[in-house]
């Protein structure tokens, strides 16, 4: 379990297993909500709210690393950009890429992150930097060992991932 502030505040009846568990339903309920083409006031308050508890959720999970936290902050981000929330947008990417970089973490997570980052800038019209960062989203997508999670979009698309058990999301699945 990482060493994190929300682990003084989790719910002590919740074992590991069992966080990891919710994370894992709470990111795939994050994205039935995103599906949706139009949300009530209510449906966008638990698509928020979704995507924090599982970003909570993961910090606490068994087995959890930076790596997940990452994508956490990539899902909030996500969620805050589809909703046309540049500030939130642009403070979960930084963090994606933030836990990224401190931590050594590259590979898809960093393209994400970058991803995540030009997303965010342009729901806050700033295209040059939309623009900077899509590019390089791109070339982190280059240096992706699975070929298949190579293709990395700065365009906003409606995505289908379900995250399973153990498995990791592709970047081609989060478009």
């Amino acid at each position: 379990m990482p060493d994190s502030p929300a682990a003084a505040t989790s719910d002590a009846a919740l074992d590991a297993a069992a966080h990891r568990r919710l994370g894992v339903d709470l990111f795939n309920a994050t994205w039935s909500l995103l599906e949706m083409a139009d949300r009530s006031a209510e449906q966008t308050d638990a698509l928020i709210h979704t995507a924090h508890a599982s970003r909570h959720h993961w910090a606490l999970a068994e087995g959890s690393g930076p790596e997940n936290l990452a994508r956490g902050e990539w899902l909030c981000s996500r969620v805050y950009a589809v909703l046309g929330r540049a500030e939130p947008a642009l403070w979960h990417a930084r963090r994606c890429i933030e836990i990224c970089e401190s931590n050594g973490i590259g590979d898809w997570d960093i393209a994400a992150g970058y991803e995540a980052l030009a997303r965010a800038q342009l729901v806050a019209s700033d295209r040059a930097a939309a623009r900077e960062w899509a590019a390089r989203a791109r070339a982190a997508a280059g240096a992706i060992a699975e070929t298949d999670d190579r293709e990395v979009r700065a365009e906003p698309r409606r995505p289908r991932p379900r995250l399973r058990e153990g498995a990791q999301p592709t970047l081609s699945q989060h478009r």
